[in-house]
């Protein structure tokens, strides 16, 4: 596991499915919020990284129990022992709560503008992915500028996002993302392109 990791971070070696069953009866626990966040930022001071893990079923799980309040305190945590495997996970989390809460404000995705401009890669990556599993609902306007703002970073993990992000749309919107990717095939790199057309036929 660590090594799979690129020996980023310690490991107890418990595989997912027998650490999901140790902590099952969390999910069942009336956490609020601010209780989640506590105890995600609890097992985010330990070492090992199935404590993360569990730190992000977690929420996962409680979404609906934050706000857009908590979105500070999850970037936060986007920020501390940063990898793909806990900021992937936390980009669902702050895309459900951005979700839910674009119902009562359709301009609260605005959050998301000031995370794509954070000196921060992975709070970046956060904001290139927290539309992921949206389809008709998503600001297509906003991916596609998003995508094209990130798109002269030479960082693997955000070439990566551009490209997963535009492939998650492509269920919904096939022929834009194919415009996209013609429009702009120079300034995309070729992890991006190859990741967006994946399934569509053709690089």
């Amino acid at each position: 596991m660590r090594a799979y990791q690129r020996d980023q971070f310690p490991f107890l070696g418990i595989k997912t499915p027998e650490r999901r069953q140790a902590v099952a009866a969390l999910g069942k626990v009336r956490f609020s919020g601010a209780e989640t966040l506590a105890v995600a930022n609890a097992l985010w001071e330990f070492p090992e990284r199935e404590f993360q893990y569990v730190a992000v079923d977690l929420l996962a799980r409680h979404a609906n129990g934050l706000t857009v309040a908590d979105i500070p305190a999850l970037l936060a945590l986007v920020q501390r022992k940063s990898w793909w495997d806990s900021v992937d996970g936390l980009a669902k989390v702050v895309g459900a709560v951005i979700h839910r809460a674009r119902v009562e404000d359709p301009q609260i995705q605005r959050l998301m503008d000031d995370a794509l401009t954070h000196d921060n890669l992975w709070v970046r990556r956060i904001a290139l992915l927290h539309q992921l599993g949206w389809y008709g609902d998503c600001d297509a306007g906003r991916l596609f500028r998003y995508a094209a703002t990130c798109a002269p970073e030479t960082e693997f993990f955000i070439r990566k996002a551009i490209g997963w992000a535009l492939r998650d749309y492509a269920r919904h919107d096939p022929d834009a993302v194919r415009r996209f990717v013609e429009e702009h095939r120079q300034q995309l790199s070729g992890l991006s392109v190859r990741e967006a057309m994946k399934h569509l036929g053709g690089v």
